[in-house]
């Protein structure tokens, strides 16, 4: 029984945001149907490769991508451009809680599937619209994916290496980062419009950007914008408002030293054997140390060539200075503080046997997490849904 056991969700969703926060929900114990195209499905099912293999070693038709965010929900495909489907959609809308869709803006209103057309069936309905661009302003009617949201909404151009250094330019996050964050905006609201729903007994519209969601991911970096004026630039691995706080070379490849405080700094440079730098008035204090950037970096790096990262993990931990390798994910699976957070977990899968996906992070003591389905395949689970949701008798698939 997990803390959303009971709570019905229509997940009409594709490729990631919508998808995961439906995950997020599913994981949580609410029931995900995920509602796909009879034809193809989500479109990440052909995002490959890589894609799952099966037990002799061949490409499936499942990609690597879709498993990443339809863990535990049950497929049902339904055309809803036509008639038929769409009265069967809502057979289910009228059952629902949540329903999670990340349509073009008025792009269900066709099919009578828009907000204001399915609350008047389900006064107690939680919609949830994932775009682009939101529902309103110049910019609405736009198709809006991760890349070019990071472009626009400010995060390429604070990502990358500074314009005097070699390999200079606007990077893109290496994951699909403003996607998964506007899934997690996403589970949030259902989650507060629940709450709300508990007391008014209505359900609402939620109206979630990825343009918004972005820019309000800029933290830190925003508010340094908002109280001087200047826009802040790349600088590679380093940090706008700390010092030391980025990548150093060592002996046999990188560290990251991630100085929070003064303390901690004259911890640092005890450990590296330069103990007066605690006392100089130039890296003394943290806004000194900013200040003096340029300074101090390639002092630091002067010593830090002389050990392996292991060294340096192993020492500076042992001085209480946060750092660590630059890990690739090979290394990261195989991390000890990672096995033991049991971050893999294994479900058995129709066309694999088995199948290896990334835990869900919440740590919930009374209602834990729990796996129950395997990202489904297309349409599986239509004779269980229609049983469980609409009361239907028929076969149930396995």
């Amino acid at each position: 029984m997990g803390a959303l056991s009971g709570l019905k969700v229509l997940d009409l969703s594709r490729v990631l945001a919508g998808p995961w926060a439906g995950q997020l929900l599913g994981d949580l114990g609410a029931d995900v149907v995920k509602i796909e195209r009879p034809d193809s499905g989500d479109d990440t099912r052909a995002w490959g490769p890589p894609y799952l293999k099966d037990s002799d070693g061949r490409d499936t038709s499942e990609a690597a991508y879709f498993l990443s965010a339809n863990r535990n929900k049950r497929s049902l495909a339904i055309d809803f451009t036509q008639p038929a489907g769409q009265a069967e959609l809502k057979r289910l809308v009228a059952k629902a809680d949540v329903l999670i869709e990340n349509f073009k803006v008025g792009g269900l209103a066709a099919y009578g599937l828009d907000y204001a057309t399915l609350q008047a069936l389900n006064p107690r309905l939680i919609y949830c619209s994932v775009t682009g661009f939101g529902q309103t302003g110049p910019y609405a009617n736009r198709a809006g994916y991760d890349f070019m949201i990071q472009g626009l909404g400010g995060l390429m151009s604070v990502t990358g290496r500074a314009d005097n250094e070699p390999g200079a330019g606007p990077l893109k996050v290496g994951v699909a980062l403003t996607d998964v964050m506007t899934g997690l905006y996403a589970s949030n609201a259902i989650l507060a419009a629940l709450a709300e729903r508990e007391r008014s007994g209505l359900g609402q519209h939620i109206d979630l950007a990825l343009l918004d969601v972005q820019v309000a991911c800029l933290a830190n970096q925003a508010l340094n914008y908002l109280t001087t004026g200047q826009a802040p630039q790349r600088l590679g691995n380093a940090h706008p408002n700390i010092v030391p706080y980025q990548d150093f070379p060592t002996a046999d490849g990188n560290l990251i030293l991630t100085v929070g405080n003064d303390s901690q700094f004259r911890a640092f440079a005890a450990a590296v054997g330069q103990p007066q730098w605690g006392n100089d008035p130039r890296f003394a204090s943290n806004a000194a140390r900013v200040a003096h950037r340029s300074e101090l970096i390639p002092l630091i790096r002067q010593q830090t060539v002389f050990r392996t990262t292991a060294e340096w993990v192993s020492l500076l931990g042992q001085a209480g200075v946060p750092c660590g390798p630059i890990n690739d994910l090979q290394q990261v699976f195989a991390d000890p503080q990672v096995r033991a957070r049991e971050l893999v977990l294994r479900m058995p899968h129709p066309l694999s046997g088995e199948l290896a996906l990334v835990a869900n992070p919440i740590r919930l003591s009374r209602t834990p997490v729990s796996y129950q389905h395997a990202p489904p395949l297309l349409n599986a689970d239509a004779a269980s849904v229609r049983r469980d949701w609409l009361g239907e008798a028929g076969e149930v698939e396995e």
